[in-house]
């Protein structure tokens, strides 16, 4: 099985020089099926489009088996998969991540930096398919199965806390709206051209992000609250045009009450928004999913 992924922390800034934690989220999965299913024939036509991309590429980094890939798509192979498109959760990564796990020859299993660095450059070249341009950490993430904590300097992988008991944690509240990832990285880059801008972005949202990653590694609940909250108000003033328009009053209650701490979830725009909270009963937002106790 192939988990979905999250970015907790990094999202738009890592390209500007902070770090960035995302882990595997088991809550959502993808995996290979010849079983008649309801979405068999949108995920095989998918994987036949995918198939003959890839077969037409000739600077792919990695060795496949397109031949058994096409056997398979002629025997109705599909991928039974409940991570949401468009959502921030690495549904194309999913996809790379079976491919090559199914027909990657002389597979890298990522255990060293060096490796890691390898396979997410791999990945970088599969998910091109689905998003014209891809850092390769989704499908990377999907594939390793781990947490890994990247920056422009180095790429390894962290061992996530024990977070499974505590009246908070960390939520996941669903917007109901699916959004494309590059054209709100394309806005960011954009704003980032503002040299007033993109000095806040290094001086402040950026000490933020690697603050919130240290503590959540530490599970130091108040430095990482403390941050959060500071990491919240700046999105909220700086990057409110990937706020859901309908959900930006619903972020400021957060910041004024105290109660919780909302942030983006990956590029934002939609799609899942990540939520913190120190007591999950001060959270009054209807049905939210859990995903870290602390």
């Amino acid at each position: 099985m192939y988990y979905s992924k999250l970015l907790l922390f990094g999202e738009h800034t890592v390209v500007k020089g902070s770090r960035a934690l995302a882990v595997p989220y088991p809550h959502y999965v993808a995996k290979w099926s010849f079983e008649e299913g309801e979405k068999q024939g949108e995920s095989n036509e998918a994987l036949s489009a995918f198939h003959k991309h890839l077969a037409s590429n000739q600077d792919l980094s990695c060795e496949l088996d397109l031949e058994e890939f096409a056997e398979d798509i002629a025997d109705g192979i599909w991928l039974d998969s409940d991570i949401p498109t468009g959502y921030g959760l690495g549904s194309s990564g999913s996809v790379c991540a079976a491919v090559y796990d199914r027909y990657g020859v002389d597979k890298i299993d990522g255990k060293t930096s060096d490796e890691l660095k390898k396979l997410k450059g791999i990945f970088s070249g599969l998910e091109a398919h689905f998003h014209g341009a891809s850092s390769g950490t989704d499908p990377l993430i999907c594939y390793i199965n781990q947490a890994v904590l990247m920056s422009q300097q180095e790429l390894r992988t962290v061992v996530i806390p024990d977070l499974n008991e505590g009246k908070g944690g960390v939520f996941l509240l669903n917007t109901n709206i699916s959004r494309s990832t590059e054209p709100l990285v394309n806005l960011f880059l954009e704003k980032c051209k503002n040299p007033e801008f993109e000095q806040k972005i290094s001086t402040k949202l950026a000490p933020h992000t690697d603050a919130c990653i240290d503590a959540f590694l530490q599970k130091n609940k108040n430095v990482l609250f403390d941050n959060l909250r500071k990491l919240s108000d700046f999105q909220y003033q700086y990057l409110q045009e990937m706020i859901p328009e309908n959900y930006r009053q619903i972020w400021a209650d957060g910041l004024s009450s105290g109660a919780y701490a909302l942030k983006l979830c990956g590029a934002g725009g939609g799609g899942f928004m990540l939520g913190f909270a120190e007591d999950f009963d001060t959270v009054d937002l209807g049905e939210i999913e859990i995903v870290y106790k602390f």
